[in-house]
Order: C-alpha cells, then sequence, then structure tokens
C-alpha cells in the first residue's frame, strides 16, 4: 500500500499546476471558508510546534530527505523551502496560491492525501493556512531537535515506572537500569560497619543519565566499564544512540541517523565499532572514536530489535522482526548467511562466550542455537537445537559468562534457565507479577538481575544443578536379553466366559489359541487370555484371522490381571508441527509435508493422532516432503501404532521416547502415552491382522486381550491367536538376477531385506566365485534399520555372456550377528550375466577442479574421497558419450545410490541430476548430515539412459576431523 501512495504522490506533486489567473476568480466558497477559518485561527501559529508535526504525520511518509518522491521532501524546513520541480512548495502570506495548500483543500488535482490516507482535519488545514498567511516563517534560532514529539503533556495516574534495559558491569561493580527518559546507575556501597567481618552492602543510585528524547531501550557499560552506551528514541521520528562518561553524568558523542526509534546499541569488544539498530529495517556502524558512521547494513524487511557481536568483534547478528537472523561481516558489512528458520519475530540473539554459538528467541516461543561456522566467506550455519521454551514470545536471552547456561526471558511471566549442553531446561522461575523485560547476569555467573514492566527489580540465584529425567521407580526394561523357551506352540482352544481380565482363560506360553468372537445375545466380544511372564521376556503375538478370509478386523492389548493397560512408553514432544499441502493416506511413505520442517531430523520420531512413524530421507527439492520409513512400499508403524489417514492441518509432533513412569522435563508441548496395543500389524505384513511385540517390564501375570476394532462380532469372527518367543532374523533377495553389463562398462545391482521380528542390525552380503572379466562390489552391507543396498557389477572389455552352468561357482551369502552369534544365509546368485558388446554410453565420477580432491586414487582401486558431518562437498560425473545423444537422468531424490543414510546428493532441483544432450560432464554436490557416524561406504551413480548404466564405485570416508582445504563448502 505504502508504494502505491508514494506513487501517488509522485504524480501529485510532480505535475500539480502553481496557482493560475484563471483559477483566481473561481471557488468563491473555498476563498470564503479560508476566510472564515482564519478567523478562527488567533495567535501565531509556530512552524516547530503546529506545523511540523502535521507534516510529519500526513506526509514524511513518502516525501522524506532519504524517499523523495517526486523529488520533494517535507521533512525539514530547508527542505520544504526547496520546493518541488515545477516550483516552490508554497508563496508566504498568500495560501490560495500555496501549490501544499491547495493540494491539501482540493482546489488542485488530485487531492492530497489520497483518500484512502489519513488526511487532516479542517483545523489543521486551518493552521498550515494560518502559517503560510504569517510569512511561513521557519524555525526561530537553532535548528529544532527533530526528535522532540509535540505532544500534549499527559500527566501519569501511576507510580510505576518500566523497566526496559539493564547491565552489570564487567568487574561487577555497577549496575544501571534503564526506564523511559532516564538511567539509574548503582553501586553496592557499605552502609553499616560493624567490624572486619560484618559489614551491610546495599545497592544505592550512584548517577542518573536523563536528557533521553524518549523511551531508553538499551543500556551497556563498555570501553573500561566507565562508560555506558544507550539507545532511545521516538517512534516514528528517529532514534539515538549515546556514549556516556557515567561517573560524570557527561555526553561524550550521540550518534543519530535511523529514521525511527533504535531498539540497541552495542559497542565491539575491541571498542571501535559501534553497531545500533531500528524500526527503520536497518543497521548502522559508527566510528566509537570520531561519531562518523562507517557504513549501512539493509537486508533485513522488518523492524531490527536486537544486536550482539561476536568476542573477536569481527561479525555481528541481527534479530529481526522479518523472522530471522542474520550474519554480517563487520569489516565490509556482507552478509554471511542467513538463519531463517524461525516462524514469527526475533526480538533476541546472543553469541555464546566462545564465539562458536548463536541463539534466538522471539514470537514464536522458541528458542533456536545455530553453529557458527561462517566467519570469513557466506556458509550456511547449521541448526543444533531448536527448543519449545515457553508459552509466550521469549524477549530476552543472555549466556552466562562461562556458557555454561543460557537464560530466557518471556511474556507468559516465566523465567528459565538452560544448560547449554543440549539445551535443557534446569531451572524455572514462574509465576512472576509483571513481565520481565529486562535481565543483566552477575560477573561471577551465580546470580542474575530482572526488570520488570510494574517497576520492580529482584535478583535470583543461578542454580547449578544438573538437569534429570527421574527414572521411574520400578525399574522397565526396554531391551533385554532374557532367555526364552523355545518349545513348539501347545494349540488350545478358546473358551468361554472369557469376556474381561477377571475371567480371562489361562494359557501357558508359547501358545496357538483357535476361537472365535461371537456371543449370540451381545454386540461384541473380547477374548481374554491370561499368562505369566518374567521380567524382561520378548514375546510376540501375532493373529491370523483377516489372512484366512474370517469376518474379525482383529485389534490386541495387554492388560493387567486388573484389567489396566500396560503402558509402554512415553512419548515427549520436541517439536510441534501440522501437516501442510495435503493430507496422507494410511499407506504412503512419500512427500510427508510438514510445518517448520528445516527443524527436523532423520530418524526422528512423528507422532500424528496416536501414529508413530520415523524419518527417513529429506526433502529432496523444492516441491516435496519427507519419506518415512521403510522408504518404499506401505508405511511402517513404530511401537506397533497403526498407520492411518492424516488431513490437511492436522497437529502432529517431532517426539522422543522414554521409559513408562520418567518424571520428564517439562517444555510446555504435550506427552502422549503409549500402551501395548496394536490393530493392524505396523508393518503391514499380515494385513488387518495384528501383531504386537511386547516385552514384560516385570514378572508376574498378564492378560491379552482380543476383540473386532469396529465392536461387532459374528460366527465367522474367527482367528489363531499365536503367542511365541520373538526370533530375529533376516532373508536377503537379489532383485538382479540376469543384469545386462556393457563391454567395459558397469551396472547397478540391487540386494533387498526382509527383517523378521524387529531385526535391526547390520546384514552383510559378500559375493565369492566372481568370474574371470567380471568384479562385483563386495562385500555390500545393509546398514542397520535399513531394508536395501545398492552395488555393481563391472565387465571387462573383453568379458564373455555367462550361462547359469558357467557362474555356479558365484555365491552370494548374506552375514548378520543375532545376540552376538553370527547367522548366515546363502541367497539365490545370478543366473546368468549377459554382456552389450557395444555399449553407447559410459559414466565415471571424477574429481571437480575445484571440488574435493581424493585423498587416495589407487591404480586398481576406487578413488577415494572424504567429508565429514555437517559438510557438502563437490564431485564430477563425466559421461563418454559413444552413440547416446540424449539426457542423461542419474536420478532424482534416489540419484547418489549406496550412500550411508543421511549422506545425499543434494542441491537437484526439480529435474534432478541430469546430463543434457549437449552435456558430457556436470558437477554434483554431496551432503552429510551432522549427525551421521564415522564409516567408509562405496557409492556409486546410476542412470537408466541407454539401456541402463552405472560408474564404477567410489569410497567415501566419514571422517570427524577437521575440515579439509580442498573441500567445496555449500
Amino acid at each position: 500500500m505504502k508504494s502505491i501512495v508514494a506513487a501517488f504522490c509522485v504524480l501529485c506533486f510532480a505535475s500539480a499546476p502553481a496557482f493560475s489567473e484563471a483559477e483566481q476568480g473561481t471557488d468563491q466558497n473555498t476563498k470564503q471558508g479560508n476566510e472564515q477559518g482564519t478567523a478562527v485561527a488567533a495567535g501565531s501559529v509556530s512552524y516547530e510546534k503546529d506545523v511540523a508535526p502535521l507534516f510529519r504525520k500526513y506526509c514524511a511518509g513518502c516525501h522524506n530527505d532519504e524517499d523523495r518522491e517526486g523529488e520533494f521532501s517535507l521533512e525539514s524546513y530547508a527542505s520544504l523551502a526547496k520546493g518541488t520541480e515545477s516550483g516552490p512548495a508554497f508563496l508566504a502570506k498568500n495560501p490560495e496560491s500555496s501549490k501544499i495548500y491547495r493540494l491539501m483543500t482540493g482546489v488542485a488535482e488530485p487531492k492530497m492525501p489520497p483518500e484512502d490516507e489519513p488526511a487532516p482535519t479542517q483545523d489543521e488545514i486551518t493552521k498550515i493556512q494560518l502559517w503560510i498567511e504569517q510569512g511561513a516563517k521557519g524555525p526561530q534560532g537553532a535548528t529544532p531537535d527533530p526528535l522532540a514529539l509535540q505532544v500534549p503533556t499527559i500527566e501519569s495516574k501511576t507510580d510505576r515506572r518500566p523497566i526496559t534495559a539493564m547491565d552489570w558491569s564487567a568487574n561487577g561493580d555497577a549496575r544501571a537500569v534503564a526506564r523511559y527518559g532516564e538511567v539509574e546507575i548503582s553501586r553496592e556501597l557499605i552502609t553499616q560497619f560493624i567490624d572486619d567481618d560484618n559489614k551491610v552492602r546495599e545497592w544505592l543510585p550512584v548517577a542518573k543519565l536523563s536528557d533521553f528524547p524518549g523511551k531508553v531501550n538499551s543500556v551497556h557499560f563498555c570501553l573500561g566499564g566507565s562508560k555506558v552506551v544507550t539507545s532511545a528514541g521516538v517512534a516514528g521520528l528517529g532514534g539515538v544512540a549515546t556514549l556516556w562518561e557515567w561517573p560524570l553524568e557527561k555526553k561524550l558523542q550521540e550518534f543519530k541517523g535511523h529514521r525511527d526509534i533504535m531498539f540497541d546499541a552495542e559497542v565491539s569488544p575491541d571498542g571501535k565499532i559501534l553497531a545500533t539498530c531500528s524500526y527503520d529495517k536497518t543497521i548502522l556502524l559508527w566510528d566509537i572514536q570520531t561519531g562518523e558512521k562507517l557504513r549501512e547494513l539493509t537486508g533485513h524487511n522488518g523492524a531490527v530489535y536486537d544486536l550482539e557481536f561476536t568476542p573477536d568483534s569481527q561479525l555481528l547478528v541481527s534479530a529481526c522482526a522479518d523472522s530471522t537472523c542474520k550474519v554480517w561481516r563487520v569489516s565490509d558489512g556482507l552478509r554471511l548467511d542467513t538463519l531463517g528458520q524461525p516462524q514469527k519475530e526475533q526480538y533476541a540473539v546472543t553469541v555464546s562466550p566462545d564465539g562458536q554459538f548463536v541463539a534466538a528467541g522471539g514470537a514464536d516461543n522458541r528458542i533456536r542455537v545455530w553453529q557458527l561456522i561462517s566467519r570469513k566467506s557466506p556458509q550456511i550455519n547449521p541448526i543444533l537445537f531448536s527448543r519449545f521454551a515457553h508459552e509466550g514470545p521469549i524477549v530476552n536471552l543472555s549466556y552466562t559468562s562461562d556458557g555454561k547456561h543460557l537464560i530466557s526471558l518471556a511474556e507468559d511471566k516465566t523465567i528459565k534457565v538452560w544448560e547449554t549442553k543440549n539445551y535443557t531446561e534446569t531451572q524455572l522461575i514462574k509465576n512472576q507479577p509483571e513481565v520481565a523485560m529486562a535481565m543483566a547476569i552477575a560477573p561471577d555467573d551465580k546470580k542474575f538481575i530482572t526488570g520488570r514492566l510494574d517497576g520492580t527489580v529482584e535478583v535470583f540465584e543461578i542454580s547449578k544443578r544438573k538437569p534429570e529425567r527421574k527414572a521411574p521407580s520400578t525399574p522397565v526394561v526396554i531391551s533385554p536379553k532374557t532367555p526364552m523357551p523355545q518349545a513348539t506352540p501347545k494349540t488350545v482352544t478358546e473358551q468361554e466366559p472369557n469376556q474381561t481380565a477377571q475371567t480371562a482363560q489361562a494359557v501357558t506360553l508359547p501358545v496357538a489359541i483357535q476361537g472365535v468372537t461371537h456371543l449370540a445375545d451381545q454386540k461384541s466380544d473380547a477374548d481374554c487370555f491370561k499368562f505369566s511372564a518374567n521380567a524382561g521376556e520378548e514375546w510376540v503375538f501375532e493373529v491370523n484371522a483377516a489372512q484366512s478370509k474370517s469376518d474379525l478386523d482383529s485389534f490386541i492389548d495387554i492388560l493387567t490381571p486388573e484389567g489396566e493397560p500396560v503402558q509402554r512408553l512415553i512419548l515427549q514432544a520436541v517439536r510441534d508441527s501440522y501437516f501442510t499441502f495435503r493430507g496422507k493416506t494410511a499407506d504412503q511413505t512419500t512427500d510427508f509435508r510438514i510445518f517448520n520442517w528445516k527443524e527436523m531430523e532423520l530418524n526422528e520420531y512423528l507422532y500424528a493422532n496416536g501414529e508413530v512413524v520415523k524419518l527417513w530421507l529429506y526433502p529432496r527439492g523444492p516441491d516435496s516432503g519427507f519419506n518415512v520409513y521403510p522408504g518404499t512400499g506401505k508405511r511402517w508403524g513404530y511401537f506397533d501404532t497403526t498407520p492411518l489417514a492424516h488431513a490437511l492441518g492436522e497437529p502432529c509432533y517431532i517426539v522422543e521416547p522414554h521409559p513408562p513412569g520418567t518424571e520428564l522435563i517439562p517444555n510446555g508441548l504435550p506427552e502422549f502415552k503409549v500402551f501395548y496395543q496394536n490393530d493392524d500389524d505396523a508393518h503391514r505384513k499380515l494385513g488387518k491382522d495384528s501383531k504386537l511385540f511386547f516385552t514384560a517390564p516385570k514378572s508376574g501375570e498378564y492378560v491379552v486381550r482380543l476383540r473386532d476394532v469396529r465392536g461387532i462380532n459374528g460366527e465367522n469372527f474367527k482367528y489363531t491367536l499365536t503367542i511365541r518367543p520373538r526370533k530375529p532374523d533376516f532373508s536377503v533377495t537379489l532383485l538382479d538376477k540376469s543384469p545386462t553389463i556393457a563391454a567395459g562398462g558397469t551396472s547397478e545391482i540391487r540386494l533387498t531385506a526382509d527383517r523378521l521380528d524387529n531385526f535391526d542390525d547390520p546384514i552383510e552380503v559378500n559375493f565369492t566365485g566372481v568370474p574371470e572379466g567380471y568384479t562385483v562390489t563386495s562385500p555390500i552391507t545393509i546398514e542397520p534399520g535399513q531394508i536395501s543396498a545398492r552395488g555393481v557389477i563391472h565387465a571387462s572389455a573383453d568379458a564373455k555372456p555367462l550361462a547359469a552352468d558357467a557362474i555356479k561357482e558365484l555365491k552370494v551369502v548374506a552375514t548378520a550377528k543375532i545376540d552376538d552369534s553370527p547367522l548366515e544365509h546363502v541367497i539365490a546368485g545370478f543366473t546368468e550375466l549377459k554382456v552389450d558388446a557395444k555399449p553407447k554410453l559410459l559414466l565415471e565420477i571424477v574429481a571437480a577442479k575445484e571440488g574435493a580432491q581424493p585423498v587416495k586414487a589407487p591404480e586398481n582401486g576406487p578413488l577415494e574421497f572424504e567429508i565429514r558431518p555437517g559438510e557438502t562437498i563437490m564431485l564430477q560425473v563425466n559421461a563418454e558419450r559413444l552413440d547416446f545423444k540424449g539426457e542423461i537422468s542419474l536420478g532424482k531424490e534416489e540419484a547418489g545410490r549406496n550412500l550411508p543414510h543421511g549422506v545425499f546428493v543434494d542441491n537437484i532441483g526439480l529435474n534432478g541430476l541430469l546430463l543434457l544432450s549437449d552435456q558430457s560432464q556436470r558437477e554434483f554436490f554431496i551432503t552429510a548430515a551432522n549427525w551421521v557416524p564415522e564409516q567408509s561406504r562405496l557409492f556409486h551413480l546410476t542412470s537408466s539412459a541407454a539401456g541402463g548404466h552405472a560408474t564404477q564405485p567410489v569410497m567415501l570416508h566419514i571422517r570427524n576431523g577437521s575440515k579439509s582445504s580442498v573441500t567445496k563448502t555449500k
């Protein structure tokens, strides 16, 4: 809207003609009205008191010295007197011929201000008319203070004076408290001396700084402690930073340049630079000695509320109403990064004392912490933590000087202290009488002082206790190794009555129960079976009903003998979100678009309406969402929860599991109890039939209840309920049993695993007896929790096709450890190997000229590269086009085959990793998430172009050491 109004103003002032002779004889009514107005307005009209405030209110928003719409400014008398390109803005003693008066009265077209903008009243227009009639005199004597607000004085009805800012000197001997129009500085003085060991000390005022144009928004001790710097201003007029020698209550320097109220002024730790920020969306850097403005930092799209330098004075961090924080290089004002994860205005930002981390908070009630790595050049600073911190906007944040604690103040009238290893709450101070907006931490880090909006001050001790989640009173075994009975399940028949836990039919495990949920005179029926289990025993409950064409849609749960559900876990939400773009069916694994996804990480649990899923793959482009486990096929539920459909806008949460009975540290987000129960098999193998994994929390009796989830029963609601020991196992399938390989080229081979009874450990697949002329990736490891892996098979230029009898010596063996014992399965291998004697395309991964260079390039082995967690490296793919001219697609979200989980091909865009028809090479980027463990793994690229081709594998080492100088970082 402002841009439209501004454009309109240009037209008005640039094109409106001066008063013409033809117009002098017209509009007698207007003239008579003017005469009446003149008669009403008695006395002298002052420019600074009466006229300038009206121009600021109605005109200067578009016509000011910085934004001279129509090459005209009303910001000052000097600017007004310059007039416009087409003539003067006013003619002294002749309002009827003055352009500005004629536009405001509508005599000249178009009338100003525009109809949809606030306009002066008739009385206000009369003031301007009378001022012109009296000679349009400017300010008398010195130029009036542009920050002087000409408004009536309104007497306060309360003695409360809100505290707006505070600081504590570095040596601990002085405190500063800011209010509207003043800063009071106190020292701890001895008020009563009894003896050397008995002295009464009190904080008493020793200096008062005044002469501020309005509210004081910040105060900081600086330059050795004998100086303070303040920021203040008047909304809509401007701001001023002032450097004071506070013991003498003396102003040393003023810094004026912002066009609106100033929110913060910070002196760099080296004492050379002053940084100021304002509602006008800008940051200004000043020479602290000369007062000269060095540079203006632009790029924020809202009011800039807070600033802080890094300890080395090289960087400046800002918090803004545009929902971002930014990192700036002080030496030249270059923006190094935009910390864009926040969802609402950011009011506070702080840098850790070691300069390694940035923490910010604001209107979205969260504290976010980034690792600060963009020190010399633009670079993405990874977010490390996001904590739902308060029930209201966060208004202040500060680290203790040792960096071990972070303190936050919020509008919900709470104060919190956080440890900074995992940013867990260690201290909660709630039910404050009023919002605390200001705080200062003592130099010894033992206490801090807060100032509230009611004008009160209070000192709090910083608790040094470590955050602890209290363990449950009764220990709960989550992953036991209790020996299990191995007998074959005995078949028994269900016997009525067994509808309740108290009338449950007793059975001995393992057992297979055959029954039917049917009571002729009842709408529903539940069958209950009592069993004994020792602490730590793992039992699997499987229903066969729908698989055998039964009408039963089963639901099973575990109860105590008294009929109470047995709790499995408690899930604590750590981030809140909701489904965006579209809802989800119960089967989908792809495109989970959820709000605030950038703060979520792979392998985190996502809870939605009773279902728990696990994040598997990051959104891979501008039009995508998370994929969840297993990454393909139907979606898995975790903790035996059943996948459900979810609506657009439905709430969901990132959750962390804890044993039942754990006393969790509250974080303002919900907690969810998960019980031992299941509707449909969570891994989707049994269709509508139920499957439940139960670990006995203690030795004793339990009850399993089976019923129809719809609450109905009938004669054909038959079932077999098998209760057996958990038996982890696996099977592996080679999908590409008859590959075609180009002579001198490479093709991809794929392996999939079926993990049985929640077996989650790695599976290693070895190829032995590979015939001459061929090489195969070996071993290929299916990572923990994953169900697939990929390798390649390469044929030499003179390799011959081989039928089944010629490759019978080639064996494929899958091996894993279960309960520390190796388990081996021989799997079906290749049935034949085909060779394309005339390949059309060959692909190769090489080092990019300005990218990562190989740490090893053996003559007969793969290139080897290194990457560290949180880093991005650049490589290159080359295509030798022998007889193929088309596009070569190397995949979209699936580009980069067999990379470690959490390592992916980055920056793929909508078209994925693609070589156009006129390209034979391109660079590509690989990023490792910051949690990926150290390992080494072969990966490759593959394309279906020209019949299907892959690169030879490249070894990627994940290392936690220092970053390589040859690594190109995103």
